[in-house]
């Protein structure tokens, strides 16, 4: 039966209800012929764990030193940490509970997470975790944590006249969907590559060059991410559960072979038309990756054991970061067996546009984030693949310190920590930003300009996956514009 432009979408649109058609990408089926020649030491992976709406960086990295605190607290009024009680606000304040709303435990005071880098930071200045992300103490003070500071979104150097006058800004800032899009690709919204993606290009292109097979590959287990999307690189979607089975093809679809066998039509059919012969191209990509991975992995249990407690977030049912991390582990077991060398993973959890609720809600999700990064870096370590995986954080925008009442406002720049065995940790890279009122870091209710780029960020983490500088400066145009010293901050 000649298969009609309107059977096609109709039969298509049918089976993406059905869940079937998911966007993966290609290549990874043939990645999986280099696994014979893989040396699979020569292995690196980066993975973005990124907060969607917009991270409170002052209740996240909290100011401790006299003259900072003072500021801090003046600002923020009931939603500031006291020093020595688990408690934001004044008086008893209210106090620091988990999403049930029972008190959190296991944590501990600022007083108690003060940050005491191998170099101490100039003037005296002191940071200090806030009370949910405890379980990073121990990352930062072994050298493995870094922190990243006021960092954000910029087209070059910036100070505060500049944006006075709208001088080389950053397209809609303070918008989510086009910070977050400039974030991962250096364009606003309707961006159609990222720089994660963009490094696997660079990557590929190489390998080719050397005749070798390509052996880059990049992965969401958090929905589409802009990230992971290059020009030749195309991103993989997974669950937390694995890669989404393509059994109709085997069996029958909704109890008939004719409707499987229609799908199959369209997967290996020949049309003339470019979108049919684009939608075949991807779903024959996608069925390839998805044999190829299911194949591959190994049951979650045997990856990661829920008889060790180092590894309790990651199989947290109401922790879906964690879960999204414990996909990524069981991605990272099998880069052997599919030949990987160089990988980017993408992990994301929401709810952080907080204008409202900050000191009820923004704990429980800072705990999530902080478990599951540091059961995630546990879990490299014992599987002897910790100095080979770099995880970051990332967020569309930082808060303003002013509070508004019972949250925070859209801001820019942001605090950020890098974890992992490579790292240069138990540091702090970039400026501290100046917490005075209206000073020159302040744009207005406590708006950092970012001192760090999110450039220089990305650029410090291509140089580590062994992207040249050359490389760098193509995907990163705005890199270009810092200084040369700084285009690679020297953290990994």
């Amino acid at each position: 039966m000649k298969t009609t432009r309107r059977r096609f979408l109709s039969t298509s649109s049918a089976i993406s209800m059905a869940g079937a058609v998911s966007p993966f990408a290609a290549n990874l089926a043939g990645i999986g012929e280099a696994a014979a020649q893989s040396a699979g030491d020569d292995y690196k992976a980066i993975v973005c764990v990124f907060l969607n709406g917009g991270n409170d960086n002052h209740n996240t990295l909290v100011p401790f030193d006299t003259a900072s605190y003072a500021r801090y607290q003046a600002q923020r009024g009931d939603l500031a940490y006291q020093k020595n009680a688990l408690a934001i606000g004044s008086g008893s304040g209210t106090p620091i509970v988990a999403k049930s709303g029972a008190a959190m435990t296991g944590i501990k005071t600022l007083a108690e997470l003060v940050l005491n880098p191998t170099v101490a930071l100039p003037g005296g200045r002191q940071f200090a975790l806030a009370p949910a992300l405890t379980s990073l103490l121990p990352k930062f003070d072994a050298g493995r944590l870094a922190v990243l500071q006021n960092v954000g979104t910029l087209k070059r150097p910036t100070v505060k006249a500049d944006y006075t006058a709208r001088n080389q800004l950053p397209p809609r800032l303070f918008s989510h969907n086009d910070q977050t899009s400039y974030w991962q690709s250096s364009g606003v919204e309707g961006s159609s590559v990222g720089w994660g993606g963009q490094f696997g290009d660079k990557l590929n292109a190489d390998a080719q060059q050397r005749n070798d097979i390509p052996t880059f590959s990049c992965v969401s287990v958090a929905g589409n991410a802009l990230l992971l999307t290059g020009k030749e690189t195309f991103q993989y979607q997974v669950t937390t559960t694995g890669p989404v089975p393509f059994d109709p093809l085997r069996n029958a679809l909704y109890g008939s072979g004719t409707v499987a066998d229609a799908l199959g039509r369209i997967v290996t059919g020949t049309g003339s038309g470019l979108f049919e012969q684009e939608h075949t191209s991807v779903m024959s990509r996608a069925i390839d990756a998805s044999d190829v991975l299911n194949d591959k992995l190994r049951p979650a249990a045997d990856v990661v054991p829920a008889s060790n407690p180092k590894y309790a977030a990651l199989l947290d049912a109401n922790n879906q970061l964690g879960r999204q991390l414990a996909m990524v582990a069981r991605l990272i077991d099998a880069r052997k067996s599919i030949g990987a060398r160089r990988q980017v993973f993408y992990v994301s959890i929401g709810e952080f546009d907080l204008h409202s609720d900050l000191a009820e809600k923004h704990s429980y999700l800072l705990r999530w984030v902080a478990d599951s990064m540091a059961a995630f870096y546990d879990w490299t370590e014992a599987n002897g693949v910790s100095t080979q995986v770099t995880t970051f954080t990332a967020s569309e925008f930082g808060r303003t310190l002013a509070s508004n009442g019972g949250g925070s406002d859209h801001g820019w720049g942001s605090t950020h920590f890098v974890l992992g065995g490579a790292v240069r940790g138990k540091a702090f890279y970039g400026t501290a930003p100046d917490l005075q009122a209206g000073s020159l870091d302040d744009v207005g209710s406590g708006r950092l300009i970012p001192t760090t780029s999110v450039d220089q960020v990305a650029g410090t983490l291509a140089r580590w996956m062994g992207v040249t500088d050359t490389q760098a400066l193509q995907v990163l145009p705005n890199l270009g514009n810092f200084p040369l010293a700084s285009r690679n901050l020297g953290f990994v």
